[in-house]
């Protein structure tokens, strides 16, 4: 070889660049849930197919309608002594009138009913059908993301947002933290009061690119939203849909216990508050600490925030600040319908897109552009919308396979006849669990406890701190669930479930030390 071609050699071997390593990236929300989805769909398959018989009360023909586990469907008149008579619901301690005033509207499971069934293996096709049925069973929540995102593109066009966050950041210059705060206490009382956490995630787009603008992250709206809101409804103290329904499924005043829910809830309050306070001081000292940091380019663009001195910026002009004050306006009526109209999805979405055809004729733009900007708005939270449909599919899965009883069975029996504090510590811990099954507050409430609560009576504590167990168990899970509403915010957000797991991990763990402390003292205290 010559030496020229020796040299040459030498020189490729040391230009030659070096293999790289791939980086291990997380799955999208899609693929954990179609995955999850898969393994739902397995485990009917090895998982006893069984149920318990179900009650519900039918309000056009005054009657209550038992279900079999056989699928055998009886009435009976919906009255106390049609009630206690039957041999199937004498001993169920709740109160008939429950049924009759709407605060129970799910069906209820019924005690001591359980039966094994001939097992309902679910095959390849069910895990498409699921995600189709569950997207359908989800249509009304979807429709209110959609034209809420809709309203958004509107209002994103008018300019509204760009020149009033420039003039926000301007006057909140070194208080930035106020409205961190404001907005979480805000949300932890929505959340003890009357359970607002799906209805939350309409917050995002007005309060991401706020907190962007202040030098915050994306992952600072979620806490001060999601988790702010999600430790008030951990700490439930009156919210119909959790604490009330599931007092009433258990056979107690909701009232029981309300003192602890509301230590707790202080407690909580602060903590949460706390925390944000400590991670937000830590990323304006070094904003290289944020967990988000190496997607703050793509966040800033994702929610159209721009430099404060930048000439691009529109005026803060009557104009602008009207369609500003209709959007917040939005927020405030869907709360109001809420808490005091009993408002769901379809009359929110309404609402919301009532006040989106006041903006379009406020905004100046000619017809197509503004109609295109509705149109690319809601499209930009169709990924959530069908997110939210794939999650529900999980649970029509173990539904229709007929697991989800056989689950809360062989929980039942696994704690009979322990001692009470540790007793009530398994609950705990088997509404955890139960929390990812069951994604619902409600529909966990009127399935478990009719069944769990009864065990209380047989380790002699009271049946409020079941109700109390079941409220920070459950919670404990929805941090975490990908069933449940973080997948939707995640993938609103664009931001990725490792960043968040490493964020929320800490406040799950003081759910289980302090919910754990407080559930023990209640049960020493009671006996």
């Amino acid at each position: 070889m010559s030496a020229e071609a020796t040299a040459a050699t030498a020189t490729a071997t040391v230009e030659a660049p070096p293999k790289k390593k791939k980086k291990f990236s997380v799955p999208t929300a899609f693929t954990i849930l179609f995955v999850i989805t898969i393994l739902a769909v397995i485990a009917t398959w090895f998982i006893p197919a069984g149920a318990y018989s179900k009650l519900a009360y039918l309000p056009e023909s005054s009657e209550f309608q038992i279900t079999e586990p056989s699928g055998d469907v009886r009435t009976i008149p919906a009255t106390e002594e049609a009630f206690r008579a039957d041999p199937e619901l004498a001993d169920m301690k709740v109160d008939v009138n429950k049924f009759l005033d709407g605060s129970i509207t799910k069906p209820v499971s019924v005690p001591g009913t359980y039966e094994e069934l001939p097992q309902q293996p679910k095959g390849l096709f069910d895990v498409t059908k699921a995600m189709v049925n569950g997207t359908i069973n989800g249509v009304d929540i979807m429709v209110f993301i959609l034209v809420l995102g809709g309203l958004i593109g509107v209002v994103n066009a008018s300019g509204a947002f760009e020149s009033g966050l420039v003039a926000l950041t301007k006057k909140t210059k070194g208080r930035e933290f106020a409205l961190v705060f404001l907005v979480s206490i805000l949300m932890v009382l929505g959340g003890t009061t009357c359970g607002l956490e799906e209805e939350a995630v309409a917050f995002y787009p007005i309060l991401v690119p706020i907190f962007l603008a202040l030098g915050y992250d994306s992952i600072v709206c979620v806490g001060a939203i999601f988790l702010a809101s999600s430790m008030g409804t951990t700490f439930s103290t009156i919210n119909p849909f959790s604490v009330v329904i599931a007092s009433n499924a258990a056979g107690v005043a909701w009232t029981e216990g309300i003192e602890w829910r509301v230590v707790g809830c202080v407690v909580g309050a602060i903590v949460v508050v706390s925390y944000l306070f400590w991670y937000c001081k830590k990323i304006k000292k070094n904003p290289e600490a944020s967990y988000t940091y190496e997607d703050r380019e793509h966040f800033a663009k994702l929610f159209s925030v721009h430099d404060s001195n930048s000439s691009t910026i529109p005026a803060f002009d009557w104009r602008r600040k009207l369609i500003l004050v209709l959007f917040v306006s939005a927020f405030i009526i869907m709360i109001y319908g809420v808490v005091n109209l009993h408002w769901w999805f379809p009359q929110m979405a309404a609402s919301f897109l009532f006040i989106a055809i006041i903006c379009i004729f406020l905004t100046g733009l000619d017809e197509k552009t503004v109609v295109d900007s509705f149109i690319n708005g809601a499209s930009s939270l169709v990924g959530v919308s069908l997110i939210i449909g794939l999650a529900r599919g999980v649970n029509l899965i173990m539904e229709e396979g007929f697991i989800s009883d056989t689950l809360l069975y062989w929980a039942s029996n696994a704690v009979q006849g322990m001692d009470g504090a540790i007793f009530i510590i398994m609950m705990m811990v088997i509404f955890f669990l139960l929390g990812f099954i069951v994604p619902s507050s409600s529909g966990l409430a009127v399935l478990a406890m009719p069944i769990l609560a009864p065990l209380a009576d047989t380790v002699g504590i009271d049946r409020s701190i079941i109700v109390s167990a079941y409220n920070w168990g459950q919670y404990a899970m929805l941090y975490l669930a990908p069933t449940g509403l973080v997948m939707a915010t995640l993938t609103m957000l664009d931001m990725k479930y490792t960043h968040w797991l490493k964020f929320v991990l800490p406040m799950v763990g003081f759910l289980f030390v302090f919910g754990g402390a407080l559930l023990v003292i209640q049960v020493m205290v009671g006996a």
